[in-house]
């Protein structure tokens, strides 16, 4: 009998013919909410998400069958991992496949910051030609600051190299780890990246250990013109401490992909007032958690989860 996976977020064909041709029974549902799924989970050996379901205790508690959860992207808060492993459920993950989107992404932010690009193009299409105000500055020479080295921080870092900056990396869990193929990336501890960065990047999970690793405290140690760049978890950083920093001209500005709430729907009235006050502000680059939302990194993210699930099932 063939196993069954129910798939809940949009995927790329890749995985959903990969699968099949390996003899699983795929249902295809991207629409499905989060409450049909914990009715229906226990029917299921295999599970592949995006965000929107949460796989904690509960759910997995009723997922009687399950053998694998797949998580289409890098986040590993949308999984009670430690349960799911005591249950003898195996957990993937595909950070590989939009690393370079995400690279990339930061990359482009911090180039339309530093020429002031979102302004200049509003300007432009109203025939407003301020080209001194509008002059920006080169990123070559300066010094930047990666928090993270895993698969997007150490993608950043390639993208980087060819920008002729000073590159500095701090990772808790890592050492020595730019000895072969980063030997242009320099290890540091925290406070030096503090102190020395023009920039900081961050490169994080969520994890208790790192919510609101950037907050008021974070950002007072750092220079005076620092200019954030967070791609990684909106709760990373601390919206609040950050737009105090912005109003009293503590940092630069910063660079946005990735929000405390995402679900603008769902803002509390104090919510609402905070992310005004955050769109006020024109030294700061904003998007909407796209950065490895790419049409090269939709099938790679499949593909990279078809081959660990494969894998995982030979072990099996």
């Amino acid at each position: 009998m063939k196993k069954k996976v129910l798939i809940t977020d949009a995927v790329h064909p890749v995985l959903i013919e990969g699968l099949q041709n390996n003899d699983f029974d795929c249902h295809y549902e991207p629409d499905i909410t989060y409450s049909e799924v914990l009715q229906r989970i226990p029917d299921y050996e295999g599970l592949i998400i995006n965000s929107k379901i949460l796989v904690n205790v509960d759910f997995l508690d009723r997922a009687n069958k399950l053998e694998f959860v797949a998580r289409l992207g890098s986040g590993r808060e949308v999984v009670d991992i430690p349960y799911a492993e005591s249950k003898s459920i195996n957990v993937y993950f595909s950070p590989e496949g939009n690393s370079n989107a995400v690279a990339e992404h930061a990359l482009g932010m911090l180039l339309a910051f530093a020429n002031n690009l979102l302004r200049a193009d509003r300007e432009v299409r109203q025939k407003t030609w301020q080209r001194e105000a509008n002059r920006g500055f080169e990123l070559r020479g300066k010094t930047i600051g990666l928090i993270g080295f895993g698969h997007t921080g150490s993608a950043f870092a390639k993208k980087l190299s060819a920008m002729e900056m000073n590159i500095l990396s701090y990772d808790k869990y890592k050492n020595n780890y730019t000895d072969s193929d980063f030997t242009y990336v320099k290890e540091v501890d925290l406070l030096t990246l503090q102190n020395e960065s023009d920039i900081i990047s961050f490169h994080l999970p969520l994890t208790p250990e790192t919510k609101h690793y950037c907050d008021a405290d974070f950002l007072n140690t750092c220079k005076k013109s620092v200019i954030i760049v967070n791609t990684s978890r909106g709760n990373v950083v601390k919206t609040q401490d950050l737009i105090e920093a912005l109003q009293h001209q503590k940092i630069a500005g910063a660079c946005l992909d990735v929000f405390e709430n995402e679900k603008v729907t769902t803002f509390s009235e104090s919510e609402t007032s905070l992310y005004e006050q955050l769109y006020q502000y024109e030294n700061v680059v904003l998007s909407p958690h796209i950065a490895g939302w790419t049409k090269e990194s939709k099938y790679l993210l499949g593909k990279t989860l078809l081959d660990k699930i494969l894998f995982g099932v030979k072990k099996r």
